[in-house]
């Protein structure tokens, strides 16, 4: 009789209660991930008891025990819970991220993240979080990657060179009363609207779009033709004159009832005397605006000139122009000089009345980082007080062709070993890589409900085996009585 089976027995229960011990202590590890023990049995290894003694064969042997065979870590997922941190970040998949302690490199799952004195991202170890950095532009570098820093500096003002205005100008709106542009004066304008443009140092200016309607041209209108005591007057075309438009002949301003015929139409008044000539001004409209331009109340260009002429097609949709259109330079105050480029593509003229359907400019102030966040790809995000986002860095995970072979060590990492394989480095999303999830966290994959069973299993078969030793120790002593 032997206390070796027993014996055994008793040594890899202990094993298992340890490593359920463990599972249980690191249910509340982030990144933690179980492990179970898997057993062998053990046999002598003699070529006697190869024959059974009796001519039964390998079979006859009864073993002499268990040993542990492996403990092996279960790499399942664990569930994600959402922080309160931006930086705290949670692998959905496969992968682990990689760290790096003065150049030595260790993996992990624990995504609790913090930022150290010199802008490191690290863990509660100090580990500072490695990834592919980016352009001065914000371009990612995917060269060799190297501890993620988030940069402290002020993001630089970028000067406004394009404007985007896409306006809905009212198709009955008619010219204006005063002929001349003066942005004091609303009579000499239709409509204008505003939008902040900003210099090279980053200070805000409004810059300011004026539309005046162009008059119908007087030539094709020819000679008009009036009767003293008549309302009717006589012209060489009555094309694109409309009642309700005016008409300026010797002096006297006319309303226009009626458009009679392609020659002829009424007005609202008798003339006062028999003349014929050109008339001399028409508030009808035309197809074609100008478009004037201010910058703080200032013309540009200085004297005022129109920046742009845009017409119309009769369909209402912009002809001309087909094109950007630089303004005139202007300089503010300590700042360089500038130009603005507008984009009236989109800009209509239909029945209705005045409106703004796209306005927007490429420039900003200079702004402070006041937070970041981590796309699924990985890509590190920066958000600046002045509205801008910037990428600040990416994110890289590490696969193993066999995790189940990685070194565990302390803190939640683990290392590359020789049955592990080489680490596989890459961008999340890509390859059989993950996904990642910002202000979030992954935790341990530890059932605490099927921990605690296991836990019962392994006490009892413990105990079981502590029996078999105690019968081993009663039959012994029996055999020691024998007289």
């Amino acid at each position: 009789m032997s206390f070796q089976q027993g014996l055994s027995g008793l040594s890899a229960a202990a094993t298992n209660l340890d490593v359920i011990g463990n599972n249980v202590a690191n249910a509340n590890t982030v990144g933690f991930k179980g492990s179970t023990v898997q057993f062998a049995d053990v046999y002598a290894n003699s070529l006697a008891g190869a024959s059974g003694g009796s001519g039964s064969g390998g079979g006859a042997q009864a073993g002499t025990g268990a040993t542990v065979g492996a403990v092996a870590q279960q790499f399942g997922q664990g569930t994600i819970t959402t922080t309160n941190n931006s930086m705290d970040i949670a692998i959905n998949g496969n992968g682990f991220f990689r760290m790096s302690n003065n150049g030595a490199i260790t993996y992990t799952r624990n995504g609790q993240f913090h930022l150290d004195q010199n802008g490191f991202m690290v863990d509660n170890s100090g580990n500072q979080l490695t990834g592919y950095k980016v352009s001065p532009g914000g371009t990612i570098i995917t060269s060799s990657p190297g501890p993620l820093q988030i940069p402290s500096t002020p993001l630089p003002p970028q000067p406004t060179a394009n404007v985007t205005a896409g306006v809905s100008l009212s198709a009955s709106a008619t010219a204006p009363a005063t002929a001349v542009f003066n942005p004091a004066d609303p009579t000499s304008y239709n409509n204008s609207t505003s939008t902040s443009v900003f210099d090279s140092l980053g200070n805000s200016h409004v810059a300011a779009l004026y539309f005046q309607r162009q008059a119908l041209p007087l030539g094709p209108l020819g000679a008009a033709t009036v009767t003293a005591g008549s309302t009717a007057m006589a012209l060489g075309s009555t094309a694109g004159l409309a009642a309700g438009n005016t008409l300026t002949v010797n002096g006297v301003t006319y309303t226009i009832s009626a458009v009679t015929s392609p020659t002829s139409l009424t007005v609202s008044q008798p003339a006062a005397a028999n003349f014929t000539g050109a008339p001399t001004s028409t508030n009808a409209p035309s197809s074609s605006w100008n478009t004037f331009l201010t910058v703080d109340g200032a013309p540009v260009p200085s004297p005022t000139a129109a920046m742009s002429v845009m017409t119309f097609n009769t369909n209402g949709t912009l002809a001309t122009p087909t094109g950007p259109v630089p303004s005139a330079s202007f300089t503010p105050a300590g700042a360089a000089a500038q130009t603005l480029t507008f984009n009236f593509a989109g800009s209509t003229q239909f029945g209705t009345s005045f409106g703004v359907n796209t306005l927007a400019q490429d420039g900003y102030a200079t702004g402070q980082l006041n937070g970041i966040n981590t796309n699924a790809d990985g890509t590190i995000v920066g958000k600046y007080t002045n509205g801008q986002t910037k990428n600040l860095g990416q994110v890289v995970l590490a696969s193993f062709s066999n995790p189940e072979g990685l070194q565990s060590m302390s803190n939640n990492q683990w290392a590359q070993s020789g049955t592990s394989g080489v680490p596989l480095v890459g961008s999340p999303t890509s390859a059989s890589l993950g996904t990642l999830q910002s202000g979030a966290v992954e935790n341990s994959n530890v059932d605490l409900t099927a921990a605690l069973v296991d836990m019962i299993t392994a006490q009892r078969t413990y105990q079981a085996n502590a029996q078999s030793i105690k019968t081993q120790d009663q039959m012994m002593q029996t055999m020691i009585n024998l007289r």
